[in-house]
């Protein structure tokens, strides 16, 4: 069997290592050192969550309802689908979760909401599959159950949900992680919004797209969609502004925590 004898330099170098970075964790939390990845948090999980419950939450009600609120642009009709009132929010808990610990950890998270995802479309297709009880066929029944939850249920939702999530998180917490380093930690307003304007863009066009391609909504309301839920998503983005600075301020400070990511492989692939 081969033992590593360590020599005294390379102990030396260790301990020196771990000094500097307890100095540095102590002195500023803006200085991320090697135990970043291994350091407990204690408020990671409830950000999890909570993107995670948006993300569900959206994508039933973008199958349950399209919004008519009366209003247009023009000639263009403003219309737009149910899910599009909570899912601004998941781009929020996702730039706090990118400006606070870092693009990996925000990456873990768009996995675990693509995860949870998948499992709730799982489970609402076999349930439809699933015989009904008399009574709820008389007031309910399939006919209506896949008028409501067919879009989750059958995939067309997911898919266009699960695709315009994959290319607009991720396109929106690559750019965060990337003017975080350049802008030195500077102007987190601007960093917030201008990503957000390149991710919800990506993630309205594909979505809608694919929804009406797949059936989930008629062509002749795609335009409409596609511009209202973008102007809608991005009102909510600037109008949250001050609070996504109150909670990226209390992460901060409550995790000692403020990742900057100049070394980060930013594959969407890897759970790392």
């Amino acid at each position: 069997m081969y033992v590593y004898h360590a020599s005294v330099r390379d102990v030396a170098q260790l301990v020196e290592r771990l000094v500097w970075d307890q100095e540095a964790a102590s002195s500023s939390p803006a200085v991320p050192t090697i135990f970043s990845f291994m350091r407990p948090h204690k408020y990671f999980d409830f950000v999890m969550a909570a993107f995670v419950a948006v993300l569900l939450i959206s994508n039933v009600a973008s199958s349950a309802k399209i919004v008519d609120w009366g209003f247009s642009i023009g000639w263009l009709r403003l219309s737009f689908d149910a899910g599009t009132l909570l899912f601004p929010l998941s781009y929020i808990f996702s730039d706090i979760l990118t400006e606070v610990y870092g693009y990996a950890k925000s990456r873990r998270v768009i996995w675990t909401g693509f995860a949870a995802a998948l499992l709730m479309s799982a489970c609402l297709f076999l349930i439809g599959k699933m015989p009904g009880e008399a009574e709820w066929l008389k007031y309910a029944g399939d006919d209506a159950y896949a008028a409501i939850l067919g879009g989750v249920a059958s995939g067309g939702i997911i898919v266009a949900s699960l695709f315009a999530y994959f290319i607009g998180e991720f396109s929106n917490s690559y750019l965060l992680a990337k003017m975080k380093v350049k802008m030195a930690g500077k102007r987190l307003w601007m960093r917030t919004i201008g990503s957000t304007l390149v991710g919800q863009g990506l993630d309205t066009v594909v979505f809608t797209v694919i929804a009406c391609a797949l059936g989930v909504f008629p062509w002749e309301i795609a335009l409409s969609l596609i511009v209202a839920n973008y102007i809608f998503k991005v009102a909510i983005e600037i109008l949250f502004t001050p609070a996504t600075y109150v909670a990226v301020d209390f992460l901060k400070k409550a995790e000692n925590e403020d990742f900057y990511d100049r070394e980060t492989n930013f594959s969407p692939f890897r759970l790392g």
